[in-house]
């Protein structure tokens, strides 16, 4: 009876331990299945955050094209208000400068009465607060006859230049040279213009020339001392063919308007003859031509034809001097 007690016990233990077992199996099994379960929810998660980043992406490569395409129609916005202003800009620009011939009306009277003005009081105390005025009377109407003739130059010639500058063009600066003058006084009391040779580099190129003075106004032509080797090539050419020189110098035209001035030798140039029939002009040491003009001329639109008139009048006399130095005419 007691085995049989101990026997039902042990089975029932027995039991009891596989149910045990069993439901631990079972437990295990659940929390495995729980876990198979949960793991592909996990691994959505990923492919949300994916989906997260790649919509951020999208986002952010919209916004830059966006902000590219904003910028760039900025641009194309600041470019056409460029252009714009730029267009704009033309017709003022165009508007302040003067045509070349039609701003030149004439030489103003007050041009002659400031230099009258200027020969009584020529010191820089007088001239400084008139500055304005040389400006409006004196240089402006100087530069606007010099665009004016610069149109009726080719004319002439090709190779005669004028230059409507300020400083260093065709007209001449209003500062006399006073390091070796006994005169010392600063300013020039007349307006000195001159239509240089393109190869010329001062004064002593060949030139036409127009000086404008309250006692004197007259127009010039030709070479004012030249240097050495040219003065030496126009004596050989003179002498050579004397014949042609002297008809250039007593052409109607030229001679009933011109007169010829500038220094000369005493003496015949060594290796001339002294008998040569051209000995006078051969001793010349300038070859100047100068016609007078009337300040009531100057003073109308009209001057630009009266100076033209006459250096057209000096064209051969030119031309042979060009000749003489080899440069082109």
């Amino acid at each position: 009876m007691a085995k049989t007690k101990a026997s039902s016990k042990r089975t029932t233990t027995r039991a009891g331990a596989g149910r045990t077992k069993t439901a631990g199996k079972k437990k295990s099994a659940a929390k495995k299945k729980s876990a198979a379960k949960k793991k592909p929810a996990a691994k959505k998660k990923p492919a949300a955050k994916k989906k997260s980043a790649a919509k951020k992406k999208s986002a952010a490569k919209k916004k830059s094209v966006s902000t590219k395409k904003s910028a760039a129609k900025k641009k194309s916005a600041a470019k056409k208000k460029s252009a714009a202003k730029k267009k704009s800009a033309k017709p003022r620009s165009a508007a302040k400068k003067p045509a070349a011939a039609a701003d030149f009306t004439g030489f103003p009277a007050d041009l002659f009465q400031f230099l009258a003005e200027l020969g009584l009081n020529n010191e820089k105390e007088w001239f400084e607060p008139r500055k304005q005025r040389y400006e409006d009377s004196v240089r402006g109407p100087a530069l606007a006859f010099i665009r004016a003739v610069g149109t009726r130059l080719p004319e002439f010639s090709s190779n005669f230049v004028a230059v409507d500058k300020k400083v260093g063009g065709s007209l001449m600066r209003p500062y006399r040279d006073v390091r070796f003058a006994k005169d010392k006084t600063p300013y020039k009391t007349n307006v000195g213009i001159q239509f240089r040779h393109t190869t010329g580099k001062d004064v002593h190129a060949p030139g036409l020339y127009v000086h404008l003075e309250p006692g004197e106004c007259f127009v010039g032509a030709g070479l004012w001392r030249p240097d050495p080797p040219d003065l030496a090539s126009i004596r050989r050419r003179i002498a050579e063919d004397p014949v042609r020189w002297q008809a250039i110098c007593e052409q109607p035209e030229f001679a009933e308007n011109f007169v010829r001035r500038g220094e000369a030798l005493k003496r015949p140039p060594r290796g001339f003859d002294p008998t040569h029939p051209a000995i006078e002009e051969i001793k010349r040491k300038d070859h100047i031509a100068v016609a007078t003009l009337s300040i009531a001329d100057m003073k109308r639109p009209e001057a630009v034809d009266v100076v033209m008139e006459h250096v057209l009048a000096a064209r051969p006399y030119v031309r042979f001097l060009c000749e003489s130095i080899d440069v082109a005419f």
